[in-house]
């Protein structure tokens, strides 16, 4: 099958996976024009994590698709070079990758910038170099490359970024990628990645053979419960960003402080022992969480 043929069904099977996401990434409230474009974003996210990932639909299509040449399709490295150079024909030209010509209409009607774009990219090559994290600092300057800038395009194409929305937002990205880091211990520790700071490993005595066991000992749990105290407290800096903004964008953003809040609790309610799989919060949890955010509770 030819790279033009098979396009269309990897477009669809990387737009597929948003229903499989933590939080919805297009709700069906939102008017169309923003789903639509919030969802243009969404496969440009979602493809550059799975090229950096390994996570790419078999067969090699997407490399063909972005002209890299066969020897080269495993090669994550250059498949994200290859995805960069298709990127910047969004901005000047016409781009190979079918998910990229979707997003050319959203960029070109939104005023997107490349910036938050590259930064996706870049915390994926970070991933391919970099596997531990010595400190909390560290992290949370990953954190700004490979989670910051959704919440940053989300306002754009609303059209309400503003510098302190753009600090909550920050904020709030920060915790849920820090949620997600700590529900993916044992899957992460599966790709020879761990999100938690060396620093505060040392501290609560957790080696790396720890985190490959199937259930949390105590001090792994402490670890774990450390972690998610400083991912509530971000999501606590952040909630007010629900408030500044009216309408069904207050909706998609409590939502996201509520998603993350759910998972914490879903955390704790598993007594912070994360090793046997994600802790996971339920739709009523969930919305729970979220009629407290939007009375201003919380």
């Amino acid at each position: 099958m030819t790279a033009a043929a098979e396009a269309p069904d990897l477009e669809r099977a990387t737009l597929d996976k948003a229903a499989r996401e933590n939080f919805p990434v297009a709700p069906f409230f939102l008017p169309r024009a923003w789903r639509d474009d919030l969802m243009a974003v969404y496969g440009f996210a979602r493809l550059v994590d799975d090229i950096g990932d390994g996570d790419l639909a078999p067969g090699g299509g997407d490399a063909r698709l972005l002209g890299v040449s066969p020897a080269a399709a495993e090669d994550r490295l250059a498949l994200l070079d290859a995805f960069e150079a298709d990127l910047r024909r969004v901005f000047g030209g016409t781009p190979r990758h079918p998910l990229l010509r979707r997003l050319q209409p959203t960029v070109r009607r939104r005023g997107l910038t490349p910036e938050p774009f590259l930064g996706l990219i870049a915390a994926n090559r970070q991933d391919q170099l970099v596997a531990r994290y010595e400190t909390y600092a560290d992290l949370l300057a990953y954190c700004e490359l490979s989670a910051n800038p959704v919440g940053r395009l989300v306002l754009a194409v609303t059209g309400t970024a503003t510098p302190e929305r753009i600090r909550l937002s920050d904020a709030v990205c920060t915790a849920l990628q820090i949620v997600e880091h700590l529900q993916d211990v044992a899957e992460d520790l599966g790709r020879d990645r761990i999100y938690l700071p060396a620093e505060d490993m040392k501290r609560f005595h957790v080696q790396e053979a720890d985190l490959a066991a199937k259930t949390a000992g105590a001090s792994v749990r402490a670890l774990v419960a450390y972690e998610a105290q400083r991912a509530r407290d971000l999501l606590n800096e952040g909630a007010p960003l629900v408030g500044s903004v009216h309408g069904r964008l207050k909706l998609l953003l409590a939502g996201f402080v509520a998603g993350g809040r759910a998972a914490i609790r879903a955390i704790a309610a598993a007594e912070y022992d994360v090793l046997p799989g994600p802790p996971r919060p339920g739709k009523v949890q969930l919305l729970r969480e979220a009629g407290v955010i939007l009375r201003g509770e919380g």
